[in-house]
């Protein structure tokens, strides 16, 4: 009968089986860029209700401009939060070694691509109306 660690590395190779501190490491590593990620768009909620709440307590002529701007900034703090996502989703998938995760990844990657698209194709209209 095998030991439990020969079957891990028929299973996972190399990797999971004599070199399995890396795939610790870069398990370690998919979990920072995840946090990064959460706290980047952490930040832009943050700095965009903050700069909607004074919009808001400015005269009304700019508080729509000044809500538009802060809305641009949040879609880059979006952008990028999702961008660091996806890194991390590739780091996952390829030390799983499974097709459903592979899928999982396709699927989340469609997902987050058609999101990025249309909250880059409003970035754009709010920078024209702007002007910016």
């Amino acid at each position: 009968m095998e030991s439990l660690i020969d079957m891990e590395t028929q299973a996972g190779g190399v990797l999971h089986g004599e070199l399995a501190w890396i795939v610790h490491l870069l398990e370690w590593a998919a979990s920072i860029i995840d946090l990064f990620a959460i706290l980047l768009l952490l930040i832009g909620a943050v700095r965009f209700i903050l700069g909607v709440m004074r919009a808001e307590l400015s005269d009304s002529e700019t508080r729509v401009q000044r809500t538009n701007r802060r809305r641009i900034e949040l879609g880059r703090y979006i952008l990028a939060g999702l961008e660091l996502f996806i890194v991390s989703d590739v780091i996952h998938t390829a030390l799983s070694l499974a097709f459903s995760d592979l899928l999982f990844l396709l699927l989340l990657v469609i997902i987050r691509s058609i999101t990025s698209y249309f909250l880059d194709r409003e970035l754009d209209q709010l920078k024209r109306e702007l002007g910016s």
